[in-house]
């Protein structure tokens, strides 16, 4: 696994490196041949997710999202067959498409059934993922967040899962993947969505090691927070004051100090035990903060250590310098 580049998106990835930065018909016709014919257009693999309004559609969807699927909330299930011809000439850009469908499209099933029956006809490769709930869990979700469910009219939180839960009855029935999340946590779902979709690969762990100046305040986004002020300042080396940590002297100067290397070790070996948790709970993005005073120094030169780290352990790493060249 390679770093990529700064504020990637999960379609976004380049593979280009280690990065240091300041702060349509599903038979379509595809592409010519060098001998002018025409390839194929590649039918896109399809997962619609559906089921109970709180049973954790959107945590699967963006399960999905993180594993590389280009995900769409709330499509009309009329549109379906049109994402999948889309997603067809794309050339290969979107292989994986994950729709999310509810009863927030009325005239749900008349549309739904019709465009499963178009998909079949074309040889769509689909399969239906529906999150299912017990009525005490839905219950209980619904009032923690004080929002209505969006069937229950005048009436109770119960007669809107009811009504859902009978409209919902033979799409239940069909589905290929049915998730009672009744007793799940988030990273429990996450999980079980990992096992069904993640194939051979671990979905992939992205970091941002970020430096920073403590006179500049804390990165509001922190998972992490280190301190690197324990290591003489360049900055009252005279030659060394208008170089930053991304100078190998500077960088030089660092690691020569008692305790930096011993520092860099220990704390990488501490990130990697982290992450391994990381993935375990399914969180898949986090921020390490590495601070020194003005952000331009020690906080520097050590991040790019770091971030190189992270890198070779197969974590995906960019790495971002928040006050360079702020003084």
């Amino acid at each position: 696994m390679t770093t990529g580049a700064p504020r990637m998106t999960e379609h976004d990835r380049d593979g280009a490196g280690h990065v240091s930065t300041d702060s349509t018909g599903a038979s379509g016709s595809g592409t010519p041949k060098e001998n002018g014919e025409a390839t194929e257009a590649a039918i896109p693999e399809l997962v619609i997710i559906s089921g109970m309004s709180g049973a954790g559609r959107s945590t699967a969807a963006k399960c999905l999202e993180d594993l590389g699927w280009f995900v769409v909330d709330n499509l009309p299930p009329a549109l379906i067959p049109t994402m999948v011809e889309l997603g067809a000439r794309s050339q290969g850009n979107v292989a994986r498409i994950a729709v999310v469908v509810d009863v927030r499209g009325r005239r749900f099933f008349d549309n739904l059934r019709e465009s499963l029956a178009d998909l079949d006809a074309k040889q769509v490769t689909r399969r239906i993922v529906f999150l299912e709930s017990s009525e005490d869990a839905l219950v209980r979700r619904f009032e923690s967040v004080r929002r209505p469910h969006p069937l229950q009219g005048d009436g109770r939180i119960v007669d809107g899962i009811e009504a859902e839960r009978d409209l919902l009855r033979e799409l239940r029935g069909d589905a290929d993947l049915v998730i009672d999340t009744s007793d799940l946590n988030v990273h429990e779902l996450r999980s079980k969505m990992d096992a069904q979709f993640a194939g051979d690969e671990k979905p992939e762990l992205r970091a941002t090691v970020m430096s920073f100046g403590y006179k500049y305040g804390l990165p509001v986004d922190a998972d992490l927070v280190v301190d690197c002020r324990f290591l003489p300042n360049p900055h009252w080396v005279p030659e060394l004051r208008p170089f930053t940590g991304l100078n190998d002297e500077v960088a030089t100067y660092v690691f020569n100090q008692p305790g930096a290397k011993e520092f860099l070790d220990r704390y990488t070996e501490l990130l990697q035990l982290i992450a391994t948790g990381y993935r375990r709970e399914g969180k898949r993005y986090v921020t390490v903060a590495v601070g020194c005073t003005g952000g331009k120094h020690r906080s520097v030169a050590m991040s790019e250590k770091i971030g190189a780290r992270l890198a070779s352990e197969g974590v995906e790493t960019v790495v971002v310098h928040r006050d360079l060249g702020r003084e």
